[in-house]
């Protein structure tokens, strides 16, 4: 698991159990022993579950941990998705945190996966953005992908997207483009007028980024753009117009919402003694 993984559980579960679980140290006995039981309380992607193995871990293990789905795997509502026993207090205290992670993560990849859904049967792939919760992103991002989303870039450092600011910045469409030249990452540039348009095909662009168009209006950029270059587009792309975007003829569609405006999904945790 990747290192910023792991330190992100730490600090997750040091957040919230600090120096001891004070509830369970005082209301049950340190030798109890208890199974737990993590159910879907509706029709979820899940994602996140394989935290669970980590999360116990950093706190002395249990003795069993079964996952009964894997992230990208659908549930129905009352489904039994994973079972661990062990220690009573270590189940307790480990809860919330177990709970908080998977419910946040198969909630992105519950609405990833209807987003992605709504494009079957198109050649346009679904890609999510950097608009993620801070110190969140790589797991959120893996959350989008278990909900069948294709991964955008990562952060500022594995690939060139000019936006904007860049253009306005740098000069121009072009000048912006000339200054990618031997670029070992690949290169994306947002074109937000005609003549921006025409500017970076003639500069040999090789993909764009169409931003706030209507579906009409984004498919006659399409067609002008014949293929010279792959399209991306964004700008407010929802459940019910993301179909129309792709019918348009998109390559790729990138959607912020999976994972700024994912809502967290209901699980519950139930506990029963052992012996």
């Amino acid at each position: 698991m990747h290192p910023e993984i792991i330190e992100t559980v730490k600090r997750a579960l040091a957040e919230d159990i600090g120096t001891g679980d004070l509830t369970s140290q005082m209301t049950v006995p340190a030798d109890r022993q208890a199974e737990g039981k993590f159910y879907a309380r509706a029709a979820i992607t899940v994602a996140g579950i394989e935290l669970l193995p980590l999360i116990f871990e950093l706190r002395g293990g249990v003795d069993h941990l079964e996952l009964l789905k894997q992230p990208g795997d659908q549930t129905y509502d009352g489904e039994l998705i994973a079972v661990v026993r062990g220690n009573a207090r270590r189940l307790l205290e480990c809860e919330r945190v177990a709970l908080n992670f998977i419910q946040r993560l198969s909630g992105v990849a519950t609405l990833a996966s209807k987003y992605v859904a709504a494009v079957a049967g198109t050649r346009t792939k679904v890609l999510d953005t950097r608009k993620t919760t801070p110190g969140l992103r790589r797991l959120e991002k893996a959350a989008a992908a278990a909900g069948g989303v294709t991964n955008h870039r990562m952060g500022l450092f594995d690939y060139i997207l000019i936006k904007n600011n860049h253009i306005t910045a740098a000069g121009g469409v072009k000048q912006a483009l000339a200054g990618t030249a031997g670029a070992t990452v690949p290169v994306e540039v947002e074109v937000r007028t005609w003549d921006e348009l025409n500017e970076a095909l003639d500069a040999g662009a090789k993909r764009l980024l169409i931003d706030n168009l209507t579906p009409a209006e984004a498919k006659r950029w399409v067609d002008h753009v014949a293929g010279r270059a792959s399209i991306e587009i964004s700008g407010g792309i929802t459940l019910d117009t993301i179909r129309a975007y792709a019918e348009a003829g998109a390559d790729y569609i990138s959607v912020g919402a999976i994972t700024h405006s994912a809502v967290s999904v209901d699980l519950n945790f139930r506990v029963t003694l052992l012996g």
